[in-house]
């Protein structure tokens, strides 16, 4: 088969069209830069990595991309293909396998980097902004609450919870009993939770 490169109608690329291709002699081609023995190597093993990939990761689009990731590695490394050590599919396959369960461990490690950001950021910030939210919406709820008030429980309230002061010292600030004082805060209170609507 010729894929319109010279180089391509080499003595393995044509043995290839009488049986099985000779993968380590067309390697052994690729790596000097001959792109039809390298698309014959493809073409002979494509499906074989797919499905291996297919079957470690167990997600259709990522192993074709991880398939890809292979052949370009097989493109980029065939020089360092030794046919002492093993054969040149085992070698392929080998490739595969580590591109496919590298996959695989970097989709796992992301989860858990997003799942501990999620825990220790995401959380806690979504909690504080939330309850300063509350705040802030509870504090105009109050403010506007306290406008309803009496002049006197307003006096005594806005001392109290916005002033700080104790209910000894808004009773000395006014010039009132301590009863009185309380009595004051306490009406108002009663009344600003039946204004702001918690019952309690």
């Amino acid at each position: 088969m010729s894929h319109g490169d010279p180089a391509g109608a080499s003595p393995a690329g044509a043995s290839a069209g009488a049986g099985a291709p000779d993968l380590a002699a067309l390697l052994k081609q690729a790596a000097r830069g001959d792109r039809g023995a390298f698309a014959a190597v493809y073409d002979a093993t494509a499906a074989r990595v797919h499905g291996l990939v297919l079957r470690v990761v167990r997600d259709r689009a990522q192993a074709e991309e991880v398939t890809q990731e292979v052949f370009l590695e097989v493109w980029r490394q065939s020089s360092r293909f030794d046919p002492a050590l093993g054969s040149a599919l085992a070698w392929l396959m080998t490739i595969a396998h580590r591109k496919a369960v590298d996959r695989v461990r970097s989709a796992d490690s992301a989860a858990r980097r997003d799942q501990t950001y999620h825990q220790a950021n995401q959380m806690p910030d979504h909690d504080v902004t939330a309850e300063a939210a509350q705040a802030s919406l509870e504090a105009r709820r109050v403010r506007a609450a306290v406008r309803d008030l009496t002049d006197v429980q307003r006096e005594a309230i806005e001392l109290a919870y916005f002033g700080g002061y104790t209910h000894t010292e808004v009773a000395a600030l006014l010039d009132l009993p301590l009863g009185t004082a309380k009595t004051r805060i306490r009406d108002g209170l009663i009344r600003l939770r039946d204004t702001i609507g918690v019952g309690r």
